[in-house]
């Protein structure tokens, strides 16, 4: 069952902090669960900002409004009104986009920077409500293409060769641009969307194993790129920097130059994080636990690209207009419908039926439960999927812990499917 809470918490403005050595994020989560029945539905509530991003003392709601559909799926007042719900009606705060977005690239539609355009021009259309909001954007990384890249130039006169680099003019070059389509003066999370260097990451550049054949020699020096992020910070640009798809050698090397540097460090990562795909339990979150470098994960697709709706699970009734069958032929997240990924969902869907919940609700509020999130990514098309994604965050949702217990079950039988092959 959902266990319920009629606790409330009162919103903070972002720039609030919880002191270092305050109680610590597992403590919170505990908490969370140990929470008693007292209402029946978590419908409309407003999200409390209780939630550390990193070491960086903003505090955040335990959702982030993903924007990636905006400008293929969604139209401009589509995703105006999803702000509209999400922030002033829900009270979440984190906004998350990419200069890149929106994606698939393979939409014939795809028009790089539309998406922070469309919360540019939100913005624009609500003044006042800047400060309120902590915005997130990225900077595409190696082999970004020229679509991507001609866009950090005003003029878009940029030879069409032209590929993405981590190198420090590309980093300057592309926060500008990302400010000036956002429409406003400063970033708040500004986030290196994938390395410049070879990195295998698993569920997302296919096998998670390291090939030493694959190094680029070429890669430019982590150094260099957080020497350009700290001119940034420097100059009021961004207030802080994360990282994305990256590796446990990927988080200490970019600690160690910002040290050395005496830059800021990252403050979070975003990676593929979901009941389907758990490997980032094992290394990166020792190395970003708060007793150690104190950076927050923010799952990106913790509903598998919408397999973790269960909407796929009979392929007669799969819904034509979904992403995993509208893109299916160029491969997009097929990752999340292979035969391992298939049994473990509908495994997690019986325990979603026991706890009275739905598929998608328990595992977004699973995500709510691991101590190094600091808050979790959602993406919806409808206003109906963006509603239950929100519900699933409020105070009074707390998962039982025999899901919990039932969950890790389930994990140890199958471990991270959507990384296995078919013949497994």
């Amino acid at each position: 069952m959902v266990v319920m809470s009629a606790v409330t918490s009162s919103s903070t403005t972002s720039s609030t902090t919880r002191p270092r050595g305050a109680r610590g994020a597992s403590s919170r989560r505990r908490a969370r669960r140990e929470r008693v029945v007292a209402s029946a539905t978590a419908a409309e509530e407003r999200l409390p900002r209780t939630t550390r991003l990193g070491s960086s003392g903003v505090l955040v709601t335990d959702v982030c409004l993903g924007t990636m559909t905006w400008g293929v799926q969604n139209t401009e007042g589509e995703a105006h009104a999803q702000l509209d719900y999400a922030i002033k009606e829900r009270g979440v705060n984190f906004i998350d986009t990419a200069e890149m977005y929106p994606v698939p690239m393979s939409d014939p539609t795809w028009m790089p920077g539309t998406t922070e355009r469309y919360i540019g021009t939100w913005l624009a259309r609500n003044p006042g409500i800047r400060e309120d909001v902590v915005i997130a954007t990225k900077i595409a990384g190696f082999g970004a293409p020229a679509k991507i890249v001609n866009n950090r130039f005003p003029n878009r006169d940029r030879p069409g060769e032209a590929t993405g680099r981590l190198d420090r003019d590309s980093v300057l070059r592309a926060c500008d641009a990302s400010l000036e389509r956002l429409q406003t003066d400063y970033i708040d999370l500004y986030q290196i969307h994938w390395p410049d260097r070879y990195v295998p990451i698993g569920a997302f550049y296919g096998s998670p194993a390291y090939d030493p054949e694959l190094e680029r020699a070429d890669s430019v020096p982590i150094r260099e790129t957080v020497e350009a992020l700290g001119a940034l910070i420097e100059a009021g640009k961004i207030r802080h920097y994360g990282l994305s798809n990256e590796s446990t050698f990927g988080v200490c090397e970019f600690v160690r130059a910002a040290d050395e540097l005496g830059v800021p460090r990252p403050v979070s990562i975003q990676n593929s994080f979901c009941l389907l795909h758990r490997s980032f339990e094992t290394e990166l979150a020792e190395a970003c636990a708060e007793s150690n470098y104190d950076i927050g994960l923010l799952p990106w697709t913790p509903l598998g690209g919408g397999a973790l709706t269960g909407k796929y699970l009979d392929d007669a009734r799969s819904p034509s207009d979904g992403r995993l069958v509208k893109y299916k032929k160029y491969g997009f997240h097929q990752r999340y419908l292979n035969a391992p990924s298939r049994l473990a969902t509908s495994e997690y869907k019986k325990i979603a039926d026991r706890e009275g919940v739905s598929l998608a609700t328990l595992a977004l509020a699973w995500c709510k439960t691991r101590s190094y999130v600091s808050s979790t990514i959602i993406g919806a098309t409808t206003m109906d999927q963006l509603r239950e994604n929100i519900d699933a965050f409020a105070p009074s949702v707390c998962l039982s812990e025999a899901a919990l217990r039932a969950v890790d079950e389930v994990h140890e039988r199958c471990r991270d499917p959507s990384i296995q092959s078919d013949e497994r």
